[in-house]
């Protein structure tokens, strides 16, 4: 699968995007020219040399904020698809394989979690566990493992009555082996998905629940907090909120094209979808080739 990855121009655009995202979530705060958290004279001052982005109702540099705040708003949604992959994905899997009981508690969890209303379940459990953004990302993850359990529960079912699964279990390989040599290969692709998706929709949740003021309580920079703190300044700066949405927006669209490009490459739709690729190239290159003409003898 990795072979037609890279043959597609669509998987070095979304990776690309998510690469520069990963690294500003980790070197973001190095890289701020000025104290995020600093005050100064010009308030809400428009894009300068000195200060890219502006400067906010106190005065404090814009574009330090953003690169201060994408630690928080990034590493905070692969952490949200962290905790819903290992509590969703390893379930899904075992349901298959551990008997009837542990597949009816699983389900009936599942069915909870869809059930409950996720924003309000967001903010009991912070209340419950502390303002503090673990427990907000715990929470959220939580709420979207049951994505993960439908998805790995669905490809192992698909896997398990294959052949070779039922010929290595009569041969007597453990539950283990089988799950980890032929199983979990055939899974991996549509997980990947998921995860790609689930870290999209971790982002967003991320910064509503700091636009919100849960999770991370100012003056802390976060992107969904600043977009909460422009609100009261459109009047003066009505294209304030545009630099924090961006890279929202771009993160989010970059992870569904990765999750699409996944989708496309895994299994025989992928060889289909390359070969048809191939076949228009080719046809391309024959109508450009000029045709020879004989000549008269």
């Amino acid at each position: 699968m990795l072979s037609r990855l890279v043959r597609l121009p669509s998987t070095w655009i979304s990776f690309g995007i998510i690469l520069f995202i990963v690294l500003l979530g980790f070197f973001g705060p190095l890289l701020a020219p000025h104290d995020p958290l600093a005050g100064g004279g010009t308030l809400l001052a428009p894009p300068t040399f000195a200060h890219p982005f502006g400067t906010d109702y106190l005065g404090r540099d814009v574009f330090s904020r953003i690169l201060a705040g994408a630690p928080v708003s990034v590493l905070s949604a692969l952490e949200v698809a962290g905790i819903a992959l290992v509590a969703g994905a390893i379930p899904g899997l075992l349901s298959v394989y551990l008997g009837r009981a542990f597949e009816w508690l699983t389900l009936r969890l599942v069915d909870t979690l869809i059930a409950l209303p996720f924003l309000v379940f967001a903010v009991a459990m912070t209340a419950l566990l502390g303002n503090g953004i673990s427990q907000a990302m715990l929470s959220v993850g939580i709420l979207l493992a049951p994505m993960f359990y439908r998805v790995a529960r669905a490809s192992a079912m698909s896997v398990i009555a294959s052949q070779y699964v039922e010929s290595a279990v009569l041969s007597g390989s453990s539950t283990a082996w089988v799950l980890r040599r032929h199983v979990w290969p055939k899974v991996v692709a549509p997980i990947g998905i998921a995860l790609a998706n689930a870290a999209g929709a971790g982002l967003v949740i991320v910064a509503s629940l700091t636009f919100l003021g849960i999770g991370v309580q100012p003056p802390a920079p976060t992107w969904g907090g600043m977009l909460a703190s422009d609100l009261g300044y459109l009047d003066y700066q009505p294209y304030a909120p545009l630099f924090p949405i961006v890279l929202i927006v771009l993160t989010v669209w970059a992870l569904n094209l990765a999750a699409d490009v996944l989708r496309d490459v895994s299994g025989e739709s992928g060889r289909i979808l390359l070969k048809r690729r191939a076949l228009r190239r080719a046809k391309k290159r024959a109508v450009r080739r000029p045709v020879p003409i004989p000549r008269e003898s």
